[in-house]
């Protein structure tokens, strides 16, 4: 209860941390591209830090909203290093990258793509594996671990040898924290960053697999116990073996290639993620001032429009510039426009402080699972490997009367994200009451119990906490404190239990 009510008091205030993350920007050579540059993200702004809803989903490509290529295109080299960096509030306005109960491995993709802007281009074959880290023994920690105090900032350095062009960067984090839970729960946090690679090189690597399709639940890797002691090592990787440079037996005819698509435009003068702002026509008169005014806030209108998950900072930038703009036209100045100097933002700063990279390839490899059918994909066993301890069922109380969620009662219209837990298997509809007998109680459908508690309880919870009102969005961040919470607690238990019992 204690709990419950500690949550529920700093939600009076501020929103509750959700404990997630999401990819937001990269770094290339220590150079930012800036916020939201040249990434896919999801379109969900309230649910943009959340987790894939199930390892059987095309979001596990690219992301919710992955498949939608944005305009701009980051220049690349062969042997540079991409820093992606991971944040637990995507626009910055708090400091953090991911909660520290949330351990696990990371990775990075690439794809060869015709056109890194197009979309539907991201989930199928051609992915291969650039970068990896698991469990670091020297470190005695997990790579999602030492994100942490390296501001979230994942590297990986692109191979020498690959063929010039456009490809998809894919990082990749796996959180383990609640593989023990009935069903398992492997949350994978992933993104795309829409790269143009110059190269001398002609290889294209052999190895690579169809995401989604790369791993399914009887993958080793999905029910491992992290709360084993001691840990059953090595990890078991998954996925396409590293690549190699050089060992492309494959290659194309080397050839040179220039990037024509993507490009930042000459006369772009501000930028907040893919959007940018070019100057209002200039004006002698009256009526070209103001429709120099006008064309400054369509712009601005568009930038407020396209604003993802990181964000409308220099937005806000060009909010003021066109200000300023319209206070000239009313003082009668019609010599412009003005400049937009003083509300130009700072230069991004360099990559600075350390960065997590690969200190060895992951062992234990085991064969790529084989892909699901979509026919299939509500039939997935959530029965963990030979080596897995048995799973705890974790159950919420509900109010008497509530029935059973069917398998899409969780999932967002803007996207197939799950409430926090990703219940990597996907959803059962299983004893779900029928629409008649639900019309006849009079009852909506309820979550699953593992969801959290039902609004009233909440409120209830709330006052016992000393707390009056809530906001909307808190109802479902105190479920997802709460399942978090729970798996973290029972999978501790179970790790005690298993060293008892041994």
């Amino acid at each position: 209860m204690r709990f419950f009510q500690n949550a529920l008091a700093a939600a009076g205030t501020a929103q509750i941390v959700k404990a997630h993350t999401a990819f937001t920007n990269f770094f290339v050579d220590g150079v930012d591209q800036g916020d939201g540059v040249a990434v896919r993200m999801s379109n969900n702004m309230g649910q943009a830090t959340f987790p894939i809803s199930s390892v059987t989903s095309k979001d596990m490509a690219c992301g919710v909203n992955g498949e939608m290529g944005v305009s701009r295109i980051a220049g690349v080299k062969a042997g540079s290093k991409i820093t992606f960096e991971w944040r637990d509030w995507p626009d910055g306005t708090k400091p953090g990258s991911i909660d520290p109960s949330h351990k696990g491995p990371c990775a990075v993709y690439m794809k060869k793509v015709d056109d890194s802007s197009a979309s539907n281009n991201a989930a199928g074959d051609g992915w291969f594996k650039i970068m990896e880290d698991g469990y670091d023994n020297t470190a005695e920690k997990w790579c999602t671990e030492k994100l942490i105090p390296n501001d979230g900032h994942l590297q990986a350095t692109i191979p020498k040898d690959l063929a010039p062009g456009y490809y998809l960067m894919r990082p990749e984090l796996l959180a383990l924290h609640a593989t023990q839970a009935t069903p398992p729960d492997p949350q994978f946090y992933v993104g795309c960053a829409q790269v143009f690679l110059t190269s001398d090189g002609s290889a294209t690597p052999n190895d690579h697999v169809s995401i989604p399709g790369y791993v399914n639940m009887q993958t080793p890797a999905m029910t491992y116990n992290i709360y084993a002691t001691p840990l059953k090592l090595p990890f078991p990787d998954f996925g396409p073996p590293l690549y190699n440079p050089g060992s492309s037996k494959r290659s194309l005819v080397a050839r040179d290639m220039t990037q024509t698509i993507g490009l930042k435009p000459a006369d772009c003068v501000m930028e907040n993620g893919n959007w940018c702002a070019v100057m209002p026509p200039s004006y002698t008169d009256q009526n070209g001032c103001w429709n120099s005014s006008k064309n400054c806030w369509t712009q601005n209108t568009a930038c407020y429009t396209s604003a993802g998950p990181t964000g409308g900072k220099n937005c806000h930038n060009w909010e003021s510039y066109c200000k300023k703009l319209q206070g000239q036209c009313g003082a009668g100045n019609y010599n412009g426009p003005p400049s937009a100097d003083d509300e130009m933002p700072a230069q991004l700063p360099a990559l600075s402080g350390g960065v997590v990279a690969m200190t060895a390839p992951m062992e234990g490899s085991v064969p790529t699972a084989t892909p699901i059918a979509a026919s299939e994909s509500g039939a997935v066993s959530a029965s963990t490997s030979n080596d897995a301890a048995p799973a705890p069922t974790l159950a919420i109380p509900v109010p008497s009367g509530t029935g059973a969620v069917t398998a899409g009662a969780n999932q967002s219209s803007n996207g197939s994200i799950d409430t926090c837990g990703s219940n990597g298997a996907p959803k059962s509809s299983a004893g779900a009451a029928s629409p008649s007998s639900s019309a006849a109680a009079g009852a909506t459908a309820q979550r699953p119990q593992i969801g959290g508690k039902a609004k009233g309880d909440i409120r209830r919870l709330a006052r016992r906490g000393g707390v009056k009102r809530l906001s909307a969005p808190i109802y479902e961040d105190t479920r997802d404190a709460i399942k978090d919470r729970l798996a973290l607690v029972s999978g501790m238990l179970l790790g005690n239990l298993q060293i008892r019992s041994g």
